[in-house]
């Protein structure tokens, strides 16, 4: 089996409600890494292509990037928590994934030391 990750990192703004009190709104240096798997390697002794995988995150963030995240979609219907970015940048890129490729998980990182992790249950789809 191997396994490979890449890491971005997008700067933008948000306000979450913990127990009914909404925070102040605030800004971010989000850090985040998707990490992907498969047993086998391409003709070329690749898992994917670092820069491939790249850009399929990259595509998913750009809607964020340099926003304020409550007001850009999805999360301007559902809370913009860490493990809410994780959890909706995964089911974007899972889907976009080569053949024998499994996305295992997207963390989100907030500030040093605070990171939230979403772990796929399904297999790609194709």
């Amino acid at each position: 089996m191997y396994r490979l990750h890449v890491d971005c990192e997008f700067p933008a703004a948000h306000a979450i409600s913990i127990r009914g009190v909404m925070e102040e709104m605030h800004g971010h240096h989000f850090r985040v890494r998707a990490t992907i798997e498969g047993p086998r390697l391409d003709g070329d002794e690749l898992l994917c292509d670092f820069h491939d995988l790249e850009t399929r995150l990259a595509k998913a963030i750009d809607p964020f990037r340099n926003r304020t995240l409550n007001g850009v979609p999805p999360f301007d219907r559902t809370s913009p928590t860490a493990e809410a970015i994780a959890r909706h940048l995964f089911q974007a890129v899972a889907p976009q994934l080569p053949a024998g490729v499994r996305l295992v998980e997207v963390s989100v990182g907030e500030a040093p030391g605070c990171t939230a992790t979403y772990l796929g249950a399904t297999e790609n789809p194709r």
